[in-house]
């Protein structure tokens, strides 16, 4: 079955998608934020630019904090339609490796998957999966993966065989927005 990323015979792809800029609400506990004025801009930044892009998942693996949450549901009003979406607790104050262990149960149908989740276990996922990268791409990974960032990486084995430094990172992308 070809993915709605892309052709079934390429390498799996994963984009990794920090939440759009919070606001801090005084007595609102941490995952109950919601997303700040610039969060929601580039939140629908994002979509505009997987869709241009034609990196349209197949599954979405989201924090259930409210600030994925709407991250996510702003990303995808960008789309026709949305896909197959799951909400998933170990997503929210996970680390890397635990990201890494859901992503090796995605059925291997699933071509581009996009995984949103939080700081800082989407910027080590990202740096200990990319072995290599176009351009500087890795370096600025490194160095900060800001709110609403996008990493575009393409996987050297299925999902299940997920490990470090097995993927090229293609791409890492920050709104245009960023700072307004």
């Amino acid at each position: 079955m070809p993915g709605r990323g892309g052709s079934e015979h390429g390498p799996p792809r994963l984009l990794v998608l920090r939440h759009g800029k919070s606001a801090w609400p005084a007595d609102v506990p941490d995952g109950d934020r919601p997303l700040a004025p610039r969060g929601r801009r580039n939140a629908a930044e994002v979509g505009d630019r997987l869709c241009a892009l034609g990196l349209l998942p197949d599954l979405v693996l989201c924090s259930p904090a409210r600030r994925t949450r709407e991250t996510w549901e702003l990303v995808a009003a960008r789309w026709a339609a949305a896909p197959a979406t799951e909400y998933d607790g170990r997503l929210y104050g996970a680390q890397a490796g635990e990201l890494a262990d859901v992503l090796r149960a995605v059925p291997a149908a699933a071509h581009t998957v996009l995984l949103v989740g939080h700081q800082p276990a989407v910027q080590e996922l990202t740096s200990v999966l990319a072995g290599s990268a176009v351009g500087d791409s890795l370096e600025r990974v490194r160095e900060k993966f800001p709110t609403c960032a996008l990493a575009v990486l393409e996987l050297d084995a299925p999902w299940a065989r997920l490990a470090p430094g097995a993927a090229l990172l293609r791409d890492f992308t920050v709104p245009r927005h960023h700072r307004g």
